[in-house]
C-alpha cells in the first residue's frame, strides 16, 4: 500500500488553506468551531504531512504518529523558555507551536486524525494480498 505523493500534497495545502481561513474570522462561525474545528484541521495537515513523508506507512502508523506529535506540540506549551516564546511570539511560530496548553485541544487533535484516516481508508480500495511466494 502507498500513498500518491501528489495527492497528499495537494490535499496538505488545501487543509492548510481551509484552517487559515477558519481561522481567519471571515467564516461566520461560532467561537467553539472555530477554536476546536482549527485544532483538528492542524492535526489533519499532521497526518497528511506524515502521509506525504511516509507514503508506505500503515494508516494505523501515520495515524498514532499524528497523535503524538501533535499531543507532543500541545504539551511542549506547557514549557516556556525566552528562545521559544520568541518563536511562538511570530504568526507562524504561533500556527505551528501555539501559545497555551489547553487540554481539550487534545480531544480536537483526535477527532482530526481519525478524521484523516477514516478518508485515507474509505479514499484507498484494499489492495488485494499476494501469497508471499509472490511477493518476493
Amino acid at each position: 500500500m502507498r500513498r500518491s505523493r501528489v495527492v497528499q500534497c495537494l490535499a496538505l495545502a488545501l487543509v492548510i488553506g481551509t484552517g487559515l481561513l477558519w481561522r481567519s474570522g471571515w467564516l461566520p462561525l461560532p467561537p467553539f468551531l472555530v477554536k476546536y474545528g482549527g485544532d483538528s484541521l492542524w492535526a489533519l495537515a499532521v497526518f497528511l504531512g506524515l502521509g506525504f513523508t511516509f507514503p508506505r506507512g500503515t494508516t494505523f502508523r501515520i495515524a498514532l504518529g499524528a497523535v503524538a506529535i501533535s499531543w507532543a506540540v500541545e504539551f511542549l506549551q506547557l514549557y516556556h523558555a525566552p528562545r521559544l516564546d520568541a518563536v511562538r511570539a511570530t504568526l507562524p511560530g504561533r500556527l505551528i507551536l501555539g501559545r497555551t496548553f489547553n487540554a481539550p485541544d487534545l480531544a480536537a487533535y483526535v477527532i482530526g486524525v481519525v478524521a484523516g484516516a477514516a478518508a485515507e481508508c474509505w479514499y484507498r480500495p484494499a489492495s488485494p494480498t499476494l501469497p508471499r511466494s509472490a511477493a518476493r
